[in-house]
Formats: C-alpha cells, structure tokens, sequence
C-alpha cells in the first residue's frame, strides 16, 4: 500500500512519523558530538512531545510514534534522514557523523508501511529533510551546514524527475537548515525570516515575513492553510503569523530547541492531503 500523497507541504496533514523520547535523548554523553546545546529535562520534554502529537491528531492527523534508534539521541528529530515525495521516499545522507545509521532506520519503518523508495543520497553528498521544502510545483533545497553541494544536485535530479522547479539558496548561520527560515502556511503562502533569501526566490507565492531572531524563527508545522503549530518561545513570529490571520497553536518546545530543532523537526509528514475540508 502505497500512503504518500505529500507533493506539497502547505496541504492539510494526514499521517506523520514521529519519536517520542524515551531515554536515548536524555542519555548522550557528548551533547557537542550530536549538536546538542544542553541536556533536556526529561518530564517537560515528554510532556511537550505529547502535547505536540494530541495537536495533530485533533487535527486529524494519524501519528505513527517509533521507538528511538539506541546510540541516537538526534532520533526524536524524525524529519531529517528521508523526505516523502509523490514518488517515493527518498533515502537522504544525514550531514552529522553521529546521525548515520538513522536512514537505514527510517528506511524500516517506511518500508513496513509499503511506501517505494523513489532512491537514495550517495557519497559524498549530504543531505537532510530539514534543508527540503516541497511546495506543490517547487521544491526549495538549501546548501546549509548538513546539506553539501553534492547532496542538492542529488535531491534536484530525482524531484526534476517528479516534475518539481528546483529553487536552491545557501542557508546561512545561524540557522541548521532551510526550514529554520522558512515553513509552508499553505499551498501558496510562505512564511520567511527578513533577509535570508533572494529577492525572487518566492516568486508566485505569497510571503509572511518574520523577523530573524533564532534559528527557529522560520519553522513552524502547517496543519492546513493558514493553521499552523509554532514555539510559543517565538514570539515575533506567532505575532507576525497571527496578524496575518493565520491560527497559531502555541506550543512550548523548549526542551527540543536545546537538541536544536523547531517544530516541524519533530515530524516526518507522509501524507498531505489538497483542500481543508474533513
């Protein structure tokens, strides 16, 4: 059974992979081995997982919650080590050392659920979900501190193949991939940090700027247009977000911030779904 339909991630959300913690994250020895900034607390970090996963699926969202892989503490951040396409999975290269061995694994789960894979990234190209944005007839990719050159001209081959523009920007400091600056809110509406893209780069689409205050500032989970879960810790962003009329659910994720990643780091979507209607 094949169950990705996700060509754009501004459509409704339907399923979504995600990791709960359990003690992999809290456990790690050389937090600067696996980019992690402080150890979190364990009781608010599941509690602001599970309030996370009850937000999606009062949505409508079905959540498929693994296990984390042992030795990996990164795997609570399920976006990163394969990207769902109309056509597949693709099997991205993870840029940090300590994150290796996550593909193969997300690659199990979703070839347990029947999913093709569409192919694969290949030495000595890195690439990571979190640098991929897929925005119905674009996807935007970024060259950042984990995706390398190599690994962009490898992800553009495969989705060109699938139809998809390529629109590529460099991803500069202090943000860890492309989606710390910049999340779908719809179909055509993109939410951005000021000043990090070119000019043209969200020609044909819709923008709500933000002010570029972390390296979160830029990611947020669209649930369907113009709804959207954020850090409540980003304050100017969900200002920004709701003087748009956008629906903000706030959510504190501080504790995931500290592992460095944002909202939509925490999912791997695998179904979208055109439209708002149930």
């Amino acid at each position: 059974m094949v169950i990705c339909t996700l060509r754009n991630e501004g459509d409704r959300i339907r399923r979504a992979i995600v990791c709960t913690p359990a003690s992999e994250y809290f456990q790690v020895s050389d937090i600067s081995a696996h980019n992690i900034t402080e150890r979190a607390d364990e009781e608010r970090a599941r509690e602001q997982h599970d309030c996370l996963k009850s937000t999606l699926k009062k949505s409508g969202c079905e959540i498929i919650d693994i296990a984390e892989l042992p030795k990996h503490p990164n795997s609570v951040f399920t976006r990163d080590p394969s990207l769902c396409t109309p056509g597949g999975y693709i099997r991205l290269r993870m840029g940090l050392d300590s994150r290796r061995d996550e593909e193969s694994w997300i690659a199990r789960v979703l070839d347990s659920l029947g999913e093709p894979m569409a192919g694969g990234i290949e030495p000595p190209g890195t690439a990571e979900g979190g640098d991929v944005i897929l925005a119905g007839s674009v996807a935007f990719l970024g060259r950042s501190q984990r995706t390398n050159e190599s690994g962009v001209r490898q992800v553009s081959k495969l989705l060109k193949t699938m139809g998809y523009e390529i629109r590529s920007a460099i991803v500069p400091a202090p943000y860890l991939h492309m989606g710390g600056a910049m999340s779908m809110l719809g179909p055509d509406l993109v939410l951005c940090c000021q000043g990090v893209f070119p000019t043209d780069f969200f020609g044909g689409f819709d923008t709500v700027e933000v002010s570029a205050r972390t390296f979160v500032s830029g990611n947020v989970i669209c649930v369907r247009r113009k709804e959207a879960i954020a850090n409540a810790s980003c304050t100017d962003a969900t200002d920004a977000l709701k003087e748009a009329g956008v629906r903000v659910h706030e959510i504190d994720l501080s504790e995931f911030v500290k592992g460095t990643g944002g909202p939509s780091c925490l999912i791997m979507p695998v179904e979208r779904t055109a439209g708002n209607t149930d």
